[in-house]
């Protein structure tokens, strides 16, 4: 009984001596100094995809877990009465435009009119100084006796008769010329017409335009939040993307090590999710103030709570590579290395799915 005993006791500490020699030479120490670690989620940028105007939603082009490319229409928006006001729009500059030349042809023919008036003013202008003449010759005679009362009152009464004939010419004159500026004035205001209502057609068009919802990222569609049918306001979202091409991890490092990261350095990721891959990852960022805090910082061991956010980024090919498999908010482990100099171990070795995916353009 006694030897059983001691053989079962053997056995376990050996089969825990092995345990233990493997853990130790796969495991990173917690306390070697050049390596840190921190938990965090993989995360991905998302973006909205909303409609820019109120109005009903039409349809909606994708479903969750669909793959987009940037520029690809992934809903429409309801624009028959959009479409109606930019048919009305395009008649209204139709007629603008017509009032243009009729406003054109008036200018035309008011100038036409204005320049008869000067030759008539030129005619008139004639007949009144040869009135004058004559009158000037009566007046002459008639004091020596040789010319009739008659005559020179005829000739007195052609002169006043020419004279009112020059004024009247003077002011068709003037009102020519009012008339060729109201004309030219009508222009002004067609012209202005036409440009209002091409800017009319342009907002349309433009409303029309973003009535088609594109993907301004490519990427992958991870929420419908809105339906066919549904009447939306302006900035009422529709769709959530995520851009798999900036996948990162956030973690968190004590002052210590957190000093001694530099942009750009070399860090390792493992997620719970799958243990056995190590995805390579690059420091993009280190907060210049720690984000927990005592309330007091005043030895040395409490400057040492002071808690900094790191981010580690996957390289963009890498995550546009594996982009069916990458998936936000699963949780793991960030490993960074503080001496550049020091090789990463054996366990925190990349290692990447055997069978990648063609990139994603």
């Amino acid at each position: 009984m006694g030897q059983r005993r001691l053989a079962l006791v053997i056995a376990v500490a050996l089969a825990l001596a092995g345990a233990g020699a493997l853990w130790l030479r796969l495991r990173v120490p917690e306390g070697a100094p050049e390596f840190a670690s921190g938990n965090g989620r993989l995360e991905a940028v998302d973006v909205d995809v909303a409609t820019r105007m109120a109005g009903r939603l039409l349809s909606v082009e994708v479903q969750e877990g669909d793959a987009v490319q940037v520029g690809q229409v992934l809903a429409r928006m309801d624009t028959a009465g959009l479409q109606a006001d930019l048919r009305e729009a395009q008649a209204e500059l139709e007629r603008s435009r017509t009032r243009v030349v009729t406003a054109r042809s008036l200018v035309e023919q008011r100038q036409a009119q204005q320049r008869a008036a000067t030759q008539v003013i030129e005619q008139r202008q004639a007949e009144r100084d040869l009135a004058e003449l004559r009158f000037q010759r009566s007046s002459q005679l008639v004091r020596s006796g040789a010319l009739a009362r008659e005559v020179f009152d005829n000739d007195r009464s052609r002169l006043a008769g020419a004279e009112a004939a020059l004024s009247q010419a003077q002011a068709d004159t003037a009102a020519g010329r009012a008339a060729v500026a109201a004309a030219a004035g009508e222009v002004l205001a067609a012209e202005a017409a036409v440009e209002a209502a091409r800017a009319r057609i342009q907002r349309l068009q433009s409303d029309i335009d973003d009535a088609l919802l594109s993907a301004p990222i490519s990427g992958r569609v991870q929420l419908r939040i809105a339906e066919p049918g549904e009447v939306l306001a302006a900035g009422g979202r529709v769709l959530n993307l995520l851009d798999l091409s900036d996948l990162h991890m956030t973690f968190f490092l004590p002052t210590r090590e957190a000093g001694r990261l530099r942009l750009g350095g070399e860090a390792r990721l493992i997620l719970d999710a799958a243990p056995h891959l190590v995805i390579p990852a690059r420091i993009t960022y280190v907060a210049s103030r720690s984000q927990f805090t005592p309330r007091t910082v005043e030895t040395s061991s409490e400057r040492e709570k002071l808690m900094f956010r790191v981010k580690a980024q996957v390289d963009p090919d890498l995550a546009r590579r594996y982009a069916s498999a990458a998936k936000s908010g699963l949780p793991g482990v960030a490993w960074v290395r503080l001496d550049p100099a020091v090789p990463w171990p054996q366990r925190l070795a990349v290692r990447l799915p055997s069978a990648p995916e063609a990139p994603v353009p």
